[in-house]
C-alpha cells in the first residue's frame, strides 16, 4: 500500500487538511442517508407525499454525487 504525505505551512490550512482527511466519514455519512431513506421507502408505510419527499431526496442525493463525479458504491 502507498503512503501519503500532508503537510500544511499554517493554522489556516489545518481546516483543508481535515477536510480531506474526514473524506470517506462523509461518503459514509451520505451512505447512511441514502440506505436510510431507501429502508424508510421500502419497508414502512408511507403515505404518497412521504414517499416522493424520500423519493426526490434521494434522486437529488445522486445528481449531487454525479455532479462532483463522485461515487457512493
Amino acid at each position: 500500500m502507498g503512503k501519503v504525505t500532508l503537510e500544511f505551512d499554517s493554522v489556516e490550512e489545518a481546516e483543508d487538511i481535515r477536510n480531506a482527511l474526514d473524506g470517506y466519514k462523509w461518503k459514509l455519512a451520505l451512505w447512511d442517508l441514502d440506505q436510510h431513506l431507501r429502508n424508510e421507502m421500502k419497508f414502512n408505510n408511507l403515505s404518497n407525499e412521504k414517499y416522493k419527499a424520500f423519493e426526490e431526496v434521494r434522486e437529488k442525493i445522486r445528481e449531487f454525487i454525479n455532479d462532483y463525479q463522485l461515487q457512493l458504491d
